[in-house]
């Protein structure tokens, strides 16, 4: 397995604690240098089936599909049942396992580790904030660039702050007062992933807003890559 801090383990495991409950759960992002500046997440809507927003976002896309950060794995059973070969990677254990008792094709791997269809996938997702992974964005951005095909997309949920790009340090907080060990995670607005997409050839195809979720589509710039006459 990679050395990547996974979210949300080590101390209490809140977020493993959390996938396997039932009813109403949310997952607090507290940082560390700033304990009163906590960012809610539902694990409830991750471990519930796609609903309406989600399945907007998958209505334009095509296969093979990469949904990194997967969790238990909903929108990959999702991308399958709109007729998308589609795939799952999380560091999860407990996530990974979830999703498989589902019938879900899911890897427990990290994204900088070796995936399959290097260079090949039409769509890479980041979910749910998902763009924080590793706390180094311009990272990650550049390494779903690897992944997609030259024709490929990145959809990215961002954060509603346009200008936002916050690294930092993060702990998970369950409901009950369960708190994970420290690890890095970013929060990225859509202007602010448009700059990081620039440095590894990507623009900006799509931007939309719906309720309070957003979402940004990033390509390769073919422009820049076309070789000079």
């Amino acid at each position: 397995m990679s050395t990547l801090i996974s979210f949300g383990a080590g101390g209490d495991e809140p977020y493993a604690l959390l996938l396997g409950a039932t009813g109403s759960s949310a997952l607090a992002l507290r940082r560390i240098d700033d304990p009163t500046g906590t960012v809610v997440l539902d694990v409830e809507g991750w471990r519930s089936p796609a609903n309406a927003v989600d399945l907007a976002v998958l209505a334009d896309l095509e296969g093979p599909l990469l949904d990194v950060g997967c969790g238990p794995g909903r929108m990959v059973r999702a991308a399958e049942e709109n007729g998308l070969a589609a795939l799952g990677i999380d560091i999860s254990a407990d996530a990974a396992a979830l999703a498989a008792t589902n019938g879900t094709p899911v890897l427990r791997r990290s994204i900088f580790e070796r995936l399959p269809l290097e260079g090949l996938w039409a769509t890479v997702l980041l979910m749910d904030g998902n763009i924080g992974i590793g706390g180094d964005p311009a990272a990650l951005v550049s390494r779903c660039a690897e992944l997609m095909a030259d024709d490929g997309c990145l959809v990215v949920e961002v954060d509603v702050d346009p200008e936002l790009l916050d690294c930092a340090v993060y702990t998970a907080v369950g409901q009950d007062g369960h708190e994970s060990a420290p690890f890095p995670w970013a929060r990225v607005g859509s202007a602010a992933l448009a700059r990081l997409g620039s440095l590894s050839g990507l623009v900006v195809a799509d931007a939309w807003a719906d309720g309070l979720r957003r979402f940004v589509v990033l390509r390769k710039d073919r422009a820049s890559s076309a070789p000079q006459q």
